[in-house]
């Protein structure tokens, strides 16, 4: 029986043996697996974060955007206005007699027209012979040019255009030669 007992001790401690290399193996694999997950976890955290400061960024050029183009209504319903000024002083420029009244619309015209160009409204030069540009004009109507020179380009303002920053808040209103 000392033979078997010997065996079966010389069994029980490879059993052992495998049992210890097994939860080794175990623990080695579940490490692994923690650190696979470790990683995964942190590339999530850094891909969320790297997502947060790309909107922090958007938001607040958003808000920026917002705030220059905030009085674009108020600016937008002033511009007859100042077609209506700007109709009247030619009107008045006309009749002598109202040299006086000239003063007075003047002075009212220069004065809402500085306060809107503080407020960073400003109108577009255009003048006859410029080219016509359909991005930056808005084409009325097209006559025949009175000149070869002046072929596709233009040749009357109808109404003026206005930019309030960079942004074109009103395109003008031109007629160009055919």
């Amino acid at each position: 029986m000392s033979k078997k007992n010997k065996k079966d001790e010389v069994v029980e401690k490879q059993v052992e043996q495998q049992q210890e290399v097994n939860q080794e193996e175990a623990k080695q694999t579940a490490e692994e697996k923690l650190q696979e997950e470790l990683q995964t976890e942190k590339d999530k955290f850094l891909r969320l974060f790297a997502e947060f400061e790309n909107y922090k960024r958007r938001t607040s050029k958003e808000r920026l955007e917002l705030f220059k183009t905030a009085s674009e209504e108020v600016m937008l319903s002033l511009l007859p206005i100042l077609d209506d000024f700007e109709r009247a002083l030619a009107h008045i420029e006309e009749d002598k007699e109202a040299e006086e009244l000239r003063k007075g619309v003047m002075l009212i015209y220069q004065k809402l027209l500085s306060t809107l160009e503080q407020k960073g409204l400003s109108a577009m030069k255009i003048e006859q012979g410029d080219t016509f540009d359909a991005d930056n004009h808005e084409a009325v109507t097209q006559i025949p040019a009175p000149d070869k020179k002046l072929k596709g380009k233009i040749i009357d303002v109808v109404e003026k255009g206005y930019k309030l920053g960079d942004k074109i808040i009103r395109f003008p209103k031109v007629v160009i030669g055919q």
